[in-house]
């Protein structure tokens, strides 16, 4: 049969054994090989083609080939190679044409572009047609595409389906769509597949299942093939429901797919390994470790071995849920079943044991790599270099890039990016730039995370020119910047008292598409009220809100908007209490708590103090309770500014109990917090 594939043929040009039915006849090759040193090379060539095509069955014609294929220069002449393929395939001996036809191509390859090669080939094949219209086989070509799609010439395999203009066979439509789907020209495999159906293809279960294959993530669309696939008397192979099945996984509906497994089940399907996984893949990415361990001893217990894969899914798993000795109990048991763990094991548990922050740990799974021939990959590298760099031990992650180097793994983006933001934290922005300039030289295109570490310390250290700078090299470069380099500029231009540029940089995130996070509106309202522009903050702070509480609307948040957090409406709280406006920020205050944001020292202590100003006593009173309700206990932060309050508005004895209460640690002078106030 046709879709029986073969294994790929590598460097057929050195390989050109072919087995045979029929050994060969020495005699005949000696017989061959005197024609051949005194004949012409074309009427030798076509002495072969008509010996080929004469042959009374398609054995003969085999043997007597497989005789004289090394005297014969394929960059010359093909004839008898064209004629061989149509025997083979009127004969439907398709594995053998295959097989041919992928050594031929292989061969003209080592001297010719992929696209002239598939010419030559198409033209050879089409003039038998001409010599013997009898031996003439039209399938062939459906063998050629298969062999073009096995080598990875997927293009070149569209290029005979258009030219040949009829529909091929199924299998060739088959390949042609698998091969589409592998390369992920996934819009081009349906408008291929349209095409086919019009040309007359039915579908087959492999069909569907490719294409099943090709919706990935959408789901929809997949149950839909099915479901035409089971109304058309088409019974569903293990392949189909599991690649179902694992679309199902990826949008986390588990309970979709275990309702898959059942039906699976009673239409006759066992699951196999592949399925297993993939179930329990989507459990341990819900951290459900338990039903993914069920399902485990389930797999055992049908007597399905699991694979490192599988035991790959498991220490993810565990390590994704913080669960690192369960992640390592595993490692024997790998062992026992002769799945010993790889990279990509190592991978999960070293990810882990930094999330958990272990570094040491992660360097020792990491020296043992070594010890057990597990060759590390950039993502292990890139693992380390990554928390060390988090937690400022840039000398060691540079250690590691040169390590990289020496054994000969190419760093990516991801590494140099995290290299990068550990330099700017520590303020090193000379070591940080020459790496920048080190990964463009070594091809690796930089992104919006490579420059927003650069942006955010420029920011910070105050030099907004240089800032600037590096976001307008970005925008030249095509790199959009993303919410956090906009922030960050933002942030620097409030604090640089240039709110008009600021609020520029505002006005470009919007005009890009870029929606807001919590903390530009944060740094937007605040730096709008420090700059005494607090009715625009007020304003923003409505639109960003859909707020109109303060105009006796019941307040909401509408879903679309960006969340605020605590810290824009202590901003904006501490603004109106500057200028006096105690009502409004009160009711700003009360919002807060409303919409579940809890107000911290700094908040408490902006409208204590405002209403200490003020001399409203049962305010001051109210919210002192409320804040010991919430947790906030006497400290030396908290009580200088309540005595004091306590002292504006005349109440002595509230002043002296406060100084009695005070931690026997004394009292501390807040100076950073009582400079708000002056």
């Amino acid at each position: 049969m046709l879709k029986h594939y073969a294994p790929k043929i590598q460097n057929c040009y050195f390989n050109r054994q072919f087995t045979c039915l029929i050994s060969s006849n020495s005699s005949n090759i000696s017989h061959e090989s005197h024609d051949c040193s005194t004949s012409s090379s074309n009427d030798y060539m076509k002495k072969l083609t008509f010996r080929i095509l004469s042959s009374k069955t398609p054995e003969a014609a085999l043997s007597y080939f497989d005789s004289v294929k090394s005297q014969i220069n394929v960059m010359k002449n093909r004839y008898a190679h064209s004629a061989i393929l149509h025997v083979l395939s009127k004969a439907k001996w398709y594995l053998q044409a295959r097989y041919l036809l992928k050594c031929l191509i292989q061969d003209l390859l080592l001297n010719c572009p992929s696209r002239r090669v598939c010419v030559i080939v198409f033209r050879d094949l089409s003039r038998v047609e001409g010599v013997d219209g009898g031996k003439f086989d039209r399938n062939v070509f459906g063998i050629l595409m298969i062999a073009l799609c096995e080598l990875g010439l997927v293009d070149e395999a569209v290029w005979v389906y258009r030219k040949i203009g009829g529909l091929p066979s199924t299998q060739a439509c088959n390949a042609l769509l698998n091969g589409l789907v592998k390369l992920g020209r996934i819009g081009f495999v349906w408008e291929m597949y349209e095409e086919m159906v019009v040309r007359g293809l039915v579908p087959s279960v492999h069909t569907y299942g490719t294409l099943i294959g090709a919706c990935r993530s959408d789901i929809l669309k997949s149950r839909k093939l099915f479901d035409e696939m089971v109304r058309k008397g088409l019974k569903p192979t293990v392949v189909i429901f599991t690649s179902l099945m694992r679309g199902l996984c990826n949008e986390s509906n588990m309970s979709e797919a275990e309702d898959l497994v059942k039906a699976m089940k009673e239409s006759g399907v066992a699951p196999n390994l592949y399925t297993y996984n993939i179930l329990m893949d989507g459990y341990c990415k819900m951290t459900n470790l338990r039903r993914a361990l069920e399902l485990f001893r389930e797999m055992l217990g049908h007597n399905l071995d699991p694979n490192v894969v599988t035991f790959g899914i498991l220490v993810d798993g565990f390590c994704k849920d913080g669960k690192m000795d369960a992640a390592r109990a595993l490692f024997p048991c790998m062992m026992k079943v002769g799945a010993p763990p790889n990279v990509f094991v190592y991978n999960s548990l070293i990810d882990g044991q930094c999330k958990a922050g272990n570094i040491s740990e992660a360097q020792a799974l990491f020296a043992e790599m070594g010890k057990v021939d597990v060759l590390p990959d950039v993502f292990t590298y890139s693992i380390l270099v990554k928390r060390l760099s988090e937690v400022g031990r840039v000398t060691e992650s540079d250690e590691l890039l040169s390590n990289m180097r020496n054994v000969g793994i190419p760093a990516n983006c991801v590494t140099y990016n995290s290299l990068i933001d550990g330099h700017c934290k520590q303020g090193n922005m000379e070591k940080a730039l020459e790496l920048c300039s080190l990964m463009i030289e070594k091809g690796i295109k930089p992104n919006a995370l490579t420059f927003s570490p650069l942006i955010h310390e420029y920011c910070r250290e105050g030099n907004m020119q240089a800032a600037i700078g590096i976001y307008r090299e970005m925008i030249i470069k095509g790199i959009f910047p993303d919410v956090v380099t906009y922030t960050s500029l933002i942030n620097g231009y409030f604090k640089n008292w240039d709110t008009n540029t600021a609020l520029l940089i505002y006005r470009e995130m919007e005009e890009a598409g870029v929606h807001p996070n919590a903390f530009t509106i944060s740094c937007l309202i605040d730096g709008l009220c420090k700059n005494g522009r607090v009715n625009d903050a007020f304003k923003r702070f409505l639109q960003l809100t859909s707020s109109a509480s303060l105009e006796g609307i019941k307040n909401q948040f509408d879903a679309n908007k960006v969340p605020v957090n605590h810290v824009a409406y202590t901003a904006l709280i501490q603004g109106l209490c500057k200028e006096g406006r105690i009502f409004k920020a009160s009711k700003f205050f009360s919002d807060m708590r409303a919409h579940g944001l809890r107000a911290d020292q700094l908040t408490y202590i902006i409208i204590i103090f405002a209403h200490a100003r003020a001399h409203h006593v049962i305010n001051l009173l109210m919210l002192q309770a409320d804040m010991f309700k919430l947790g906030f206990l006497p400290d030396e932060v908290i009580y200088p500014f309540l005595c004091k309050a306590y002292q504006k508005i005349g109440a002595v004895k509230s002043a002296s109990k406060c100084l009695e209460e005070l931690p026997s640690s004394g009292i501390g002078k807040p100076q950073e917090i009582r400079g708000l106030f002056l």
